[in-house]
């Protein structure tokens, strides 16, 4: 991957909120044969979901809401259909969404077209992403190796707990939400928190972000972004100064202005392109739906840089129709770091520690501190 190509969405004047910092993105064109909507799987829009994942088994995870994508294969407008929000029909249960091996299902809808060339898909967002992240060579080693248990051959790694924080927990992001205006196709935000990148949520059409724009209240943001958001200060605005030496009358100013919000722009899609993907992050398809590819990417989980997960939908020509990530905490990266480093030497400690250039004792130890210990012998 190439990074993110995102032809035909524009960035515009960022608005400060505290440590909050939204950017909106807006698209000159809409795209009308893909649209997405929320739909609500529980009573209670952000109730915990228990399911089975191996032999006596049981992972807890948190289901707040899930997308639905409608496309057409004629470029036809697909207008939202079937949402949960408030039309008093109850909740909608879809029980194989809750499966971490099946989170894209295809639904076929009494009274919706299931052709190829049109259809709808039901996903929960950013799950793809957390699932792909949490799965990373759960497989475990393929042999007994010395110091591997056999229960980690014959099960793989457990489910593990990873800390998230719903965004209404985030300081000043509710606010953030609520006190800015949407702009005129609007179809995307980046969400800053003290100037650190912390979200990118992007969809189709301008229609589809007015219906989701409360969802980022329900969505998950990594540790660091709360206590970013807690501790940090108001960031600095970014005031607008005008040469008024070379300004004689209101086409001048005009032309000034728009010189100003280019600059912005060209700026803050500078800043995602290399903030949020680059070329050595892993994009893997999971889903495909006419000319559209539903993907999730995982990073080099190289140290000391920021990193993110997430999940994307592309079209016949690798552009970006709709895009959400999760940035990593640096204690999750470690942990793919070594995950990495021990599948790519088969799960041998001793290679992997000299490739790493530490002693097998000290991979031991960083294995057991990140919370795999159950899968190594007490004396190994």
């Amino acid at each position: 991957m190439s990074g993110l190509d995102l032809s035909g969405l524009r960035a515009c004047p960022g608005q400060v909120w505290g440590a909050v910092r939204l950017v909106p993105l807006v698209r000159a064109e809409p795209v009308t044969d893909l649209r997405l909507h929320r739909e609500v799987y529980r009573d209670e829009p952000a109730g915990p979901v228990t399911v089975r994942s191996g032999k006596g088994t049981y992972c807890t995870t948190y289901v707040p809401h899930g997308f639905v994508a409608d496309w057409t294969g004629d470029g036809s407008p697909a207008a939202a259909y079937g949402s949960q929000l408030g039309d008093g029909r109850g909740p909608v249960v879809c029980a194989p969404l809750h499966f971490p091996r099946k989170l894209a299902q295809r639904a076929r809808d009494k009274g919706r077209p299931s052709g190829g060339a049109s259809g709808t898909l039901r996903f929960l967002p950013l799950h793809l992403a957390l699932d792909g992240y949490l799965a990373l060579h759960f497989g475990g080693p393929s042999t007994v190796w010395e110091e591997w248990t056999r229960r980690a051959v014959r099960e793989g790694l457990s489910p593990r707990a990873e800390r998230a924080y719903r965004g209404e927990a985030v300081p000043g992001l509710d606010d953030a939400l609520r006190v800015f205006e949407i702009h005129p196709g609007q179809c995307g935000v980046l969400v800053y928190v003290a100037d650190a990148p912390a979200a990118a949520f992007v969809v189709p059409h301008p229609d589809d972000y007015r219906a989701l724009h409360p969802s980022l209240l329900q969505d998950l943001y990594g540790e660091l972004m709360y206590q970013y958001a807690l501790y940090g200060g108001p960031v600095r605005e970014d005031p607008v100064q005008l040469p008024d030496a070379y300004i004689g009358s209101l086409a001048e100013l005009r032309s000034a202005a728009e010189r100003q919000a280019a600059e912005w722009a060209a700026q803050h899609a500078g800043l995602m392109a290399d903030s949020w993907l680059d070329a050595s992050y892993d994009v893997r398809q999971v889903y495909r739906m006419g000319r559209f590819r539903l993907s999730r990417f995982l990073p080099p989980f190289a140290l000391h840089r920021p990193q993110h997960i997430g999940e994307m939908i592309t079209d016949g020509k690798g552009r970006v129709v709709y895009l959400k990530t999760f940035r990593l905490t640096d204690k999750q990266v470690r942990r793919g770091h070594v995950l990495h480093r021990l599948a790519a030497h088969d799960w041998q400690v001793g290679r992997a520690a000299e490739a790493m250039g530490i002693g097998h004792r000290e991979l031991m130890r960083r294995v057991e501190h990140l919370g795999f210990e159950g899968l190594l012998k007490l004396h190994g």
